[in-house]
């Protein structure tokens, strides 16, 4: 009888056995990368962004003075910076609540009714903004909204120019164009955001079941009755998710109302401007803290709410 032949023991087999023996060991040595690169790369530059807004700057010699102090953070108080962080906000949520109204009834019926060909249309109808170019949608929204723009031509010759007019005579919200008002910087914050709405609100619609809809309509709820008690209830967190995305980017964001709306300023434009021209890298360090508080708090009540489930 001759002996059994083994393979040969190689590198690559002794570590697979080890690997196989202990398992937590390939998965440390599998994030640990990215793990570092996070915590070197992302957390690293909010704890650098986070020191240097506790430094000062020197308005006559423009150096930034690295020595801890609050009066960069005692300048966020003054009117102006006030007026910029309370006009973000109020437009954050403003494009969220509009984002949600619109993105409802097109994700209750994309997750009810919307079958076979027609659910891959839906998806397709709802991805393909996102396929093209964030600048080129806004440069085009530019066109769009100007005053020689194709939605004055519409109302000129549907004869609704009247309308158009009052709604840009509209104190705080109106202007010259909807290129150059806060309105035109609404819409348009609105349509790029709106498929990061409509998509976790479809999930969580998908997810509630149609036997409690049919139990609700067999114990003689309305239709209107059985939205605000059943479907509405269940499918908050999709809308929290949703929410999450349109309300924190709207916060960052500064290209949007650089090229679209007046000249009043956003948070996002402040840190652009505070640390590129102006060179005051506190200011803007301090600027930038304020939609990292306000998501941390915003992120925490939506944790509770159970909005990460529809993610």
């Amino acid at each position: 009888m001759s002996p059994a032949i083994f393979p040969a023991t190689t590198i690559a087999s002794k570590l697979t056995g080890v690997f196989w023996r202990h398992p937590k060991l390939l998965l440390g040595l599998l994030l640990t990368p990215p793990l570092l690169w996070l915590g070197v790369i992302y957390l690293g530059s909010l704890a650098a962004l986070l020191v240097q807004s506790f430094y000062s700057f020197d308005d006559f010699s423009g150096l930034v003075i690295p020595e801890f102090t609050l009066t960069t953070y005692a300048k966020l108080a003054s009117p102006a910076n006030l007026s910029i962080i309370l006009r973000t906000l109020l437009m954050a949520l403003a494009v969220t609540l509009a984002s949600a109204i619109i993105a409802f009834p097109v994700a209750y019926y994309a997750a009810r009714y919307a079958l076979g060909r027609w659910k891959a249309v839906f998806y397709l109808g709802v991805m393909l903004p996102l396929w093209s170019s964030y600048l080129v949608k806004v440069y085009a929204f530019k066109l769009i909204l100007a005053k020689e723009g194709i939605v004055t031509w519409a109302a000129s010759a549907t004869h609704t120019d009247w309308l158009l007019n009052a709604a840009l005579a509209l104190p705080f919200v109106g202007g010259a164009s909807l290129s150059s008002s806060y309105l035109g910087t609404f819409i348009v914050f609105c349509y790029v955001w709106l498929p990061y709405m409509i998509l976790p609100m479809q999930a969580a619609i998908e997810r509630v079941p149609v036997g409690l809809l049919e139990a609700s309509s067999d114990l003689g709820a309305t239709a209107r009755q059985t939205f605000w008690t059943v479907t509405l209830p269940l499918a908050l967190p999709g809308v929290i998710a949703g929410s999450i995305f349109t309300f924190s980017l709207t916060l960052g964001d500064y290209i949007i109302p650089q090229i679209i709306g007046n000249s009043a300023s956003f948070i996002g434009m402040a840190v652009y401007q505070l640390q590129g021209t102006a060179g005051n890298v506190p200011l803007a360090a301090a600027f930038a803290v304020i939609p990292i508080l306000i998501m941390l708090a915003y992120l925490t009540l939506a944790r509770k709410a159970g909005a990460f489930d529809a993610l």
